[in-house]
């Protein structure tokens, strides 16, 4: 990856803002809460991020064509390597899909010269804080992908496995963010605590992520997340765990998903109450995943069935309005209270919450 590209203009980070909000809701909320230069670097660091998840998880390209393809997309992401995103955008051509059929992560994947080209215009101690842990994910991406060629797709074994999986999609990415907050003069003591729970907050919204979207993993992507051992536990193959037969067991197992989930809230708590406001960095920007996944681990643990159909779990768009008005409100100090009571039952059902 060559050096800072001092063309690249305005329009190519807006362009990534733009691309942001079709790929990732969520993401998209924590990009719009945080103000510049954080913003910009949450952005593109998070596109980075998007391009591999999009080839990790193309079930229309064979294996050995994604390993070959992540091991390309690493190459340009290392600054002693002169692989250009030009030859990563040639290789991925033949499986990007036409541009009447492209959904935004394919979008992405075709615009990866734009995401590049803008990510280089940082300055570079920004992008030092962000490739490491990228190529962490791409590394680790590629890793998953080899060793479960020859089921298709990924079948997660046992819980080390899983949580080794969480990691690197997304533990990885509070390595990431982390590596950019304490860019800045932050005490060691606090440097500490913070690389001590960033993992356990990647981990928390990924493993919330498995647990509610078992359904659509499974008929999209043919992956796979929920262990074997939990399903074996129940009697259930993991080729059969959206089976209508095997509702109710399978059910039991993304309960207990959830509840695995739902033992990483208190780290991720505290690494938001940690984490300095620099740079840019606001606490809604992260408070709101935070706290919504308390509301999604809410409904899990209500109808975990749902997760095994086309229902699927998601908690209500008054929810996530009434979520995201209360966090730009409030502060740090009042995380644990809103925790409580979103756990409880919806947010915007509260006494005094606005519809």
């Amino acid at each position: 990856m060559s050096g800072r590209d001092p063309s690249t203009g305005e329009a190519d980070l807006e362009w990534c803002y733009e691309a942001v909000q079709g790929v990732s809701r969520t993401f998209a909320l924590t990009v719009d809460v945080l103000d510049e230069p954080m913003s910009s670097h949450i952005c593109l660091g998070y596109l980075l991020c998007r391009v591999a998840d999009t080839v990790e998880d193309a079930g229309h390209v064979p294996p050995a064509a994604q390993t070959e393809l992540l091991s390309t997309y690493d190459a340009v992401l290392d600054p002693e390597d002169s692989t250009e995103v030009e030859e990563f955008r040639a290789a991925v051509d033949e499986w990007i899909p036409e541009e009447s059929e492209r959904n935004a992560d394919w979008e992405v994947v075709a615009r990866s010269p734009t995401v590049i080209a803008t990510f280089l215009s940082l300055p570079e101690d920004v992008r030092r804080a962000i490739v490491p842990p990228v190529r962490e994910m791409v590394d680790g991406m590629a890793m998953f992908v080899e060793r479960h060629a020859d089921a298709g797709g990924l079948r997660i074994d046992d819980r080390a496995e899983l949580e080794q999986y969480c990691y690197y999609a997304a533990g990885t990415v509070g390595n990431l963010i982390t590596n950019l907050l304490t860019r800045a003069d932050v005490d060691d003591e606090r440097v500490r605590r913070l690389y001590d729970t960033a993992e356990e907050f990647g981990l928390l919204l990924q493993l919330v992520n498995v647990s509610k979207d078992v359904y659509d993993d499974y008929e999209a992507e043919n992956n796979v997340y929920i262990p074997a051992e939990w399903l074996d536990d129940e009697g259930v193959d993991q080729d059969a765990i959206v089976d209508p037969e095997n509702r109710e067991s399978s059910a039991r197992v993304v309960d207990r998903t959830a509840e695995h989930a739902h033992s990483f809230l208190d780290d991720a708590q505290a690494y938001l109450e940690t984490m300095p406001l620099e740079h840019g960095n606001t606490m809604a920007a992260w408070s709101v995943p935070y706290l919504l996944a308390v509301g999604t681990l809410r409904e899990l643990r209500s109808q975990p069935e749902d997760a095994l159909t086309e229902t699927g779990v998601k908690v209500s768009r008054q929810e996530v309005f009434a979520v995201m008005s209360a966090a730009s409100e409030t502060g740090r100090d009042s995380l644990a209270e809103l925790r409580e009571t979103i756990a409880k039952k919806p947010f915007h059902r509260v006494s005094g919450v606005a519809e």
